[in-house]
């Protein structure tokens, strides 16, 4: 029987490492996973760092365990996902080269979890699809280069929390590098369609709008994306609030990675559960509103995005 993978955890923007202590000890403890949580540069309190520092990091993590044999799942949340789509190029099966100083024995990327986050697009920085302009949660400081938050945390971050745990990870924020998010579009890379990825929605999310979320999904599945798609009815940190159902869906879609769950059906929940899989259904209307309609949307957007894209690359090769 092959070895499980390691499982490489990217924190999103303002977060450390430490947010994933709840679902990290689960899975060590009761899956006995080798999890890894890194740290990113651009929350260290350094303004200078870049979105390269952090997409280093996150290669730095991979290349450890892949160069030993040992396969790697990338999970990411929130502007993490833009690291970790970025750094598994070059990491999976799909495109892989090995380079001569590389041993034998070598592992890959085997899938990509996001939460609450994005299906990045090569070349494009963080900030480039909101056309430079902040969301109202948080704003520039140019005076001292990072971006602060403008909406209180414990509302944007942690309103499913009892009161003394949101306080506590309010308390464990950190700053966050403007750089990182305004620059480095030509490191970014759609990692998303080289292997499969399990997206975990949350529907209470005040950071991320769940419809912005639906939108996004539909969007990578037009563009040709592998994508399983759950949803909690959870804040923007449900690894924070329901590290339990977190983990469940964490442990379904690595087996699903690893070729262990062969239906992915088993891993359905009804309404009645707190994990769903977003699906929309003639006999269910209340569903065409909720589900399908900004899936649809995302797939329009997604299919425009395509064509333009296979466009652009026939004139190249034309003109060349």
């Amino acid at each position: 029987m092959s070895a499980p993978p390691t499982l490489v955890f990217i924190p999103g923007s303002w977060h450390k490492p430490t947010c994933y202590n709840e679902v990290t000890n689960l899975l060590q403890r009761q899956h006995k996973l080798k999890c890894i949580s890194i740290s990113l540069p651009s929350t260290a309190g350094n303004p200078a760092a870049t979105f390269k520092d952090d997409l280093d990091a996150a290669r730095e993590a991979i290349s450890a365990e892949t160069i030993h044999g040992r396969n790697v799942v990338v999970i990411a949340h929130s502007y993490g996902g833009m690291v970790g789509n970025s750094a598994i190029k070059g990491f999976t099966q799909r495109g892989f080269t090995k380079s001569q100083n590389q041993i034998s024995a070598t592992g890959y990327v085997i899938g990509l979890i996001l939460i609450a986050s994005g299906f990045t697009l090569s070349g494009l920085s963080f900030m480039d699809p909101f056309f430079g302009h902040p969301p109202p949660s948080w704003r520039v400081n140019n005076a001292t280069g990072y971006a602060e938050l403008v909406a209180p945390p414990r509302e944007l971050f942690y309103h499913d929390l009892p009161e003394n745990e949101a306080e506590f990870w309010v308390s464990q924020l950190t700053t966050q590098s403007l750089k990182a998010l305004f620059e480095g579009g030509e490191h970014t890379y759609a990692g998303w369609i080289n292997v499969p990825v399990w997206y975990i929605g949350t529907t209470e999310d005040r950071g991320l709008p769940v419809m912005v979320q639906r939108i996004q999904v539909g969007m990578a599945k037009a563009m040709g994306g592998n994508v399983e798609h759950r949803e909690l009815h959870s804040s923007h940190c449900p690894f924070l609030s329901q590290p339990e159902m977190t983990v469940r869906i964490m442990v379904d879609a690595i087996e699903t990675f690893a070729g262990k769950l062969k239906r992915n059906e088993s891993t359905t929940c009804g309404q009645g559960d707190m994990i769903v899989a977003p699906k929309a259904t003639i006999l269910q209307p209340s569903t065409w509103l909720k589900f399908g309609l900004p899936l649809a949307l995302g797939h329009i957007v997604g299919s425009c995005i395509f064509l333009f894209t296979w466009a652009r690359r026939l004139w190249r090769f034309k003109i060349n």
